[in-house]
C-alpha cells in the first residue's frame, strides 16, 4: 500500500504496444558487454596476451645470443601492443563459420557456431596457461635459482657469496671487439677493466674481480647463469668499435636474476675523450642503481703523445693480465714507453709497479729482491702523481713485508690501499699472505675469504686460502681449497704440491706421489718427487730429483730446496738454502714460520737466529 503523499507525479510503469506492461530491457552497457562475450572477444584478447608473454621470453634470449640491439626488444613489445587492439577489433568484426571467416553481421543467427568456437578458445587458453605455468615453475625453481648467501664452507668446498649480492654486487664482463679488423682486443678489454676499476671505488658496490669476470671472454652463456656463477646481482656487458680516431662504445646493465635490461646507451667519441667516456659509463651505471658518484678528475687525451701513451698502457695491461714470463716483459716495456711519452699517466705507473711485483714473485729472470726493489721505486713514482693510488700503496705494503720484513709498515700500507679501494681482490690476497707470514692468522683468513667473494673464479685466490689453512694446521680445509683451485683452473701450479705435502704428513706417500706427478714439469714438480721418493725409501731417485731442482730452480726458488733437505734430515744444507731464500727474498718464505716440514729445525739455535733476522722471533 502506498501513501498518497508519496505517489510519484509521473507513472514509472512501461506500457507495451497494447497499453499493457512490457518486460524491462537491459541497459545499453550490458548489451554491449553481452555482445563482447557472445563474439568471444574476451577469450581472443586473453589468448593473445598469454601467447605474447610466452613469446617475449625466448625472443629476449635469442636476441641476446645474437647481440641484437636493445631497441629490437622494445620494437617487438611495441608491435605486440599495437597488435592487441587490431586483434580485438578483428574478433568483433569477424566470426569463424564452417565455410571460413565471415563478417559477423552476415552470419544468420541460426547458423552461428560461436558457442563451439568459444569452447575451442577456452581449451586453447587452458593449454597455453598450462605451458605458461610450467615455464614459470621451471624458470623460478631451476633456471633462475640462485645460490644462497653463505659462508665459505671448507668441508663442502662451497663458495661464499657477497654479503650484498642481493642488491649491490656487480660484474663487468669483457667488452666485445666489433672493429672491422678485429684488432682492438686490447682496447675492448682495457675499456671494460677501467669501468670495473671506477665502479670498484664506489663504496656501496661489491665489484667482482677482473680474473673471474674475464673467465667468460668469448663464451656464449646466459647472463642469468653468469650472474649465478659470479655471485653478482648485476652484470655489465658492452662492445667497442674503433675506426681511426673515432670510437663507438655500447654498454648495458643487466639484472642478473631475471636477465632484464635496466639501462643501456651508446657513445660516439674521439679517442682523446676515452678517459672521460669511461667515467660517463661508470657514472650512468651507478645512477641506474640509484647510487651517488663523486666527481673524478679526468683529462682529455688531446695531446698526440698522451693518446699514444694511453694506447701503450692498454697494450701493457693486456700483457700483464696474461701473466707469463714473456708477457710480463712485454707489459714492462709497454708501461715504460707510455711513461716516457706521458710521465703523469697514473695507470701506467701503477701497472709498472704491479709488473715488477709479479716478476719478483715468479721465475722471470730476476729474484724477489731485485723485482720488489724495482716495484717499490715504481710505486713511489705513482704516488708522486697522486697520493691516492690504491695499487701503489698495496705494492708498498707487500714490499715492506717481503723485502724489508717491516710488518708494521706493511700493515699500514695495506690498510691505506684497502681504504682507497676495498674491492681489490689482489690487494686483499697479498695482504692476507703478509698477515699469515707474521702470524695474524685470523686477519689472514678474513682477508683471503673476502678476496674469494670478490673473485670467485680465480684459482690463485683459492690456492692462497689453501696455503693459509695449511699453515694453521687445518689440513682438511686446505685440501678442499686446493682442490677448488684446480676445479676453477686445472692448469694452476702449486695446488698439487699443497695436496701432496698434506698426503705425506698424513702418512700416505703413494697418494702423495699421484699428486706430485700431476703437476706440470717444473721446480715444484721436482721438489715433490724428491720429497715422496725419500718417503718411499728411494734415495737415488730423491737425489736425482733434488739435483734437477737445484739446477733448474735453485736460483729463484731456494726455499723448495731447503724444504727437501729439512725433510731428509739434512739440517746444514736446509739452513744454507733457507739463508739463500732470505737473501734473495724467495716468495715462498711466506710459509717459513709455520711450515710443518720445517718443524724438525725449530730446536736448532740457527732457527731462532733466522726468525730474528726476519723480525719473526715473537
Amino acid at each position: 500500500m502506498t501513501v498518497e503523499g508519496d505517489r510519484p507525479l509521473v507513472s514509472t510503469e512501461v506500457k507495451g504496444p497494447e497499453g499493457g506492461p512490457r518486460s524491462p530491457q537491459p541497459p545499453v552497457r550490458f548489451q554491449w558487454f553481452e555482445q563482447l562475450k557472445q563474439r568471444n572477444v574476451f577469450r581472443v584478447a586473453a589468448l593473445y596476451l598469454v601467447v605474447c608473454w610466452l613469446i617475449l621470453e625466448p625472443v629476449h634470449v635469442v636476441f641476446h645470443m645474437l647481440d641484437v640491439p636493445v631497441w629490437a626488444n622494445r620494437l617487438v613489445l611495441m608491435l605486440m601492443a599495437v597488435g592487441f587492439p587490431a586483434v580485438v577489433i578483428f574478433a568483433w568484426v569477424y566470426e569463424v563459420t564452417p565455410e571460413g571467416l565471415k563478417p559477423t553481421a552476415e552470419v544468420p543467427h541460426g547458423q552461428s557456431i560461436r558457442r563451439l568456437t568459444g569452447r575451442r578458445l577456452d581449451r586453447a587458453i587452458i593449454a597455453v596457461l598450462a605451458v605458461a605455468l610450467a615455464y614459470f615453475v621451471v624458470d623460478k625453481f631451476w633456471l633462475s635459482k640462485r645460490s644462497a648467501v653463505s659462508e665459505f664452507s671448507t668441508t663442502a668446498g662451497a663458495r661464499p657469496q657477497p654479503p650484498l649480492a642481493a642488491q649491490r654486487s656487480i660484474a663487468v664482463l669483457p667488452f666485445v671487439d666489433l672493429s672491422e679488423k678485429q684488432d682492438q682486443e686490447y682496447f675492448a678489454d682495457g675499456m671494460a677493466e677501467e669501468v670495473l676499476d671506477i665502479l670498484a671505488k664506489i663504496p656501496p658496490l661489491t665489484v667482482i674481480g677482473r680474473t673471474s669476470s674475464f673467465q667468460f671472454k668469448g663464451r656464449r652463456e646466459d647472463l642469468r647463469t653468469i650472474g649465478e656463477k659470479l655471485g653478482a646481482a648485476y652484470v655489465v656487458e658492452g662492445s667497442v668499435r674503433k675506426a681511426g680516431n673515432r670510437i663507438r662504445v655500447t654498454a648495458q646493465l643487466i639484472d642478473a636474476p631475471s636477465g632484464s635490461h635496466l639501462w643501456s646507451d651508446s657513445y660516439d667519441r674521439d679517442y682523446g675523450d676515452v678517459l672521460t667516456l669511461q667515467d660517463e659509463i661508470a657514472t650512468a651505471i651507478a645512477r641506474a642503481l640509484q647510487l651517488t658518484v663523486g666527481a673524478r678528475d679526468t683529462r682529455p687525451l688531446r695531446d698526440e703523445h698522451a693518446a699514444e701513451a694511453y694506447t701503450l698502457y692498454l697494450h701493457g695491461r693486456l700483457a700483464l693480465d696474461t701473466f707469463s714470463t714473456s708477457s710480463l716483459l712485454e707489459a714492462q716495456s709497454a708501461f715504460q714507453q707510455a711513461l716516457q711519452l706521458d710521465p703523469t699517466l697514473l695507470p701506467a705507473a701503477e701497472g709498472l709497479a704491479l709488473t715488477y711485483l709479479n716478476r719478483g714473485a715468479g721465475e722471470s729472470g730476476i729474484t724477489g729482491h731485485e723485482g720488489w726493489e724495482q716495484a717499490r721505486n715504481a710505486a713511489k713514482n705513482a704516488l708522486q702523481i697522486t697520493t691516492n693510488s690504491a695499487p701503489a700503496h698495496g705494492v708498498l705494503g707487500f714490499v715492506a713485508g717481503m723485502q724489508d720484513f717491516d710488518w708494521k709498515t706493511a700493515e699500514t700500507e695495506f690498510r691505506t690501499a684497502l681504504a682507497l679501494n676495498p674491492n681489490d681482490p689482489d690487494t686483499l690476497t697479498n695482504a692476507a699472505q703478509i698477515s699469515a707470514m707474521f702470524g695474524d692468522d685470523e686477519e689472514a683468513l678474513r682477508r683471503i675469504k673476502a678476496s674469494v667473494v670478490l673473485d670467485p673464479l680465480n684459482g690463485t685466490t683459492y690456492q692462497v686460502l689453501g696455503m693459509i689453512h695449511y699453515l694453521t694446521g687445518n689440513f682438511a680445509a686446505s685440501a678442499t681449497a686446493a682442490r677448488k683451485s684446480l676445479t676453477v683452473n686445472p692448469k694452476i701450479e702449486d695446488s698439487h704440491f699443497i695436496l701432496g705435502r698434506i698426503q705425506l704428513l698424513d702418512g700416505q706417500p703413494e697418494a702423495a706421489l699421484k699428486e706430485f706427478a700431476a703437476d706440470s714439469p717444473s721446480g715444484i714438480h721436482d721438489a715433490g718427487l724428491a720429497l715422496v721418493s725419500h718417503a718411499l725409501g728411494r734415495k737415488a731417485e730423491s737425489d736425482v730429483a733434488l739435483a734437477r731442482l737445484v739446477d733448474e730452480a735453485g736460483k729463484f726458488w731456494p726455499y723448495s730446496v731447503a724444504l727437501v733437505h729439512a725433510y731428509r734430515g739434512e739440517r746444514d744444507q736446509a739452513f744454507e738454502w733457507l739463508e739463500k731464500a732470505r737473501t734473495t727474498r724467495d716468495v715462498d718464505l711466506f710459509y717459513v714460520r709455520k711450515d710443518p716440514f720445517l718443524r724438525p729445525l725449530h730446536d736448532d739455535p740457527r732457527w731462532a737466529k733466522l726468525m730474528k733476522s726476519m723480525n719473526l722471533a715473537n
